[in-house]
């Protein structure tokens, strides 16, 4: 079996799909995209073409290797992206021309069934407990949300109560019935990510994620040792060596890497793997599309320490689009009290409905995520 042609997508509401074809007439679909990025790692994804074309796509890991190593340069959101949507699509070509799930190649199933998150509140965190009782009605009990609109280096104490007012009303509605984690979302800088944590502890998230941004990351231990609060990270980290530093520093109880950003399943499965081996727990990152949650249960289902999982079903960012509307198997992907079961069906186990992916990529958007300021002017951190 050779690869015969690659084609991509960019659909709404901000996702990229990928088409790998075969020889065997097999097809792989994968979902390389950094969201406000596509056209760019759309680029990178055609600069892969020549070394893919005519190659076996049953040789994963050589295949892996190739683009990763085989120009000088490496690393970062665009080209690890790129990999990520090849490298789901490989293994979804592979599953399929052995009959089976992705994860009954990666060794089988280590639970039965996995705990699922949903967002609320928005870009700027607003009518939360209204968005928690909507998705409490379908059965959700674990949530996520933002923790702060724009916030200074150094912000106000109006400011700090704002953010934990919300959390205090959340607890103050709903008890110890749900459990949530509160995005900082890289808006909040060392100083008052103390603050902040300290000041959250009574009402117990469930976790802290981006405390401060990836490039901050010497700080992740020094405020995980000023807080009870579980922190996590991970979603602007791109490859086990990325991870291999904060792993070696300590001070993240939960990692999150993107499916599609870094590497694909063929990488973040050996990411599961060391995060296990520091005692730290697997929630990926996927605010995206179906392959993307799909490549994710694939290493969820295979992982120890998988705990969460995110889903973009009612996720604010789409407009124009929901995580089912290109998918046939639908029924696959049935939540029921919070979890999800295996994709049954071979390779990733989702059924791409291609003619409405050619129809909606024909008048695409361009998703741009919006641009914040300051009082003062000065550029914020959206």
């Amino acid at each position: 079996m050779k690869i015969t042609k690659l084609t991509t997508y960019r659909l709404p509401p901000r996702w990229m799909l990928l088409k790998i074809e075969t020889d065997a007439g097999i097809v792989g679909w994968g979902e390389p995209v950094i969201e406000g990025r596509a056209r760019t790692v759309e680029a990178a994804v055609q600069e892969l073409v020549p070394n893919l074309i005519g190659q076996d796509p049953s040789r994963i890991n050589d295949l892996w290797q190739v683009m990763y190593r085989g120009a000088f340069y490496r690393g970062g959101p665009i080209l690890m992206s790129a990999i990520a949507g090849v490298d789901q699509a490989l293994w979804d070509i592979k599953g399929k021309a052995l009959g089976v799930p992705v994860y009954e190649l990666l060794g089988g199933l280590v639970r039965d069934k996995m705990k699922t998150y949903s967002w609320v509140g928005g870009d700027r965190p607003d009518d939360v407990i209204a968005g928690i009782r909507k998705f409490r009605e379908v059965g959700f009990d674990t949530f996520k949300m933002n923790g702060t609109e724009e916030f200074g280096i150094i912000d106000s104490a109006k400011a700090v109560d704002a953010a934990v007012g919300r959390i205090a009303e959340i607890r103050s509605a709903f008890g110890n019935e749900i459990e949530f984690g509160i995005d900082f979302h890289g808006r909040v800088a060392a100083p008052m990510a103390k603050v902040l944590l300290r000041e959250l502890e009574p009402y117990r998230p469930l976790f802290v994620e981006e405390p401060v941004l990836a490039e901050q990351a010497e700080y992740y231990p020094r405020l995980a040792d000023s807080t009870s609060i579980p922190l996590a990270a991970g979603e602007r980290m791109y490859s086990r060596f990325d991870f291999k530093r904060v792993f070696q520093q300590g001070g993240i109880s939960i990692v999150q890497p993107d499916l599609s950003h870094a590497g694909g399943i063929t990488e973040c499965v050996k990411i599961a793997a060391m995060a296990e081996a520091y005692d730290i727990a697997l929630a990926p990152h996927c605010p995206l599309g179906p392959i993307a949650l799909a490549a994710c249960l694939q290493v969820d289902f295979v992982s120890h320490n998988a705990v969460l999982q995110e889903q973009s079903m009612g996720i604010h960012y789409n407009k124009g689009a929901e995580l089912l509307d290109y998918v046939v198997n639908r029924a696959d992907f049935n939540i029921v009290d919070g979890y999800i079961a295996p994709m049954p069906k071979p390779g990733l186990g989702v059924v791409i409905d291609e003619e409405r992916v050619i129809e909606a990529s024909r008048n695409a958007p361009d998703w741009r995520n919006p641009l914040w300021r300051h009082k003062d002017g000065s550029v914020a951190e959206w």
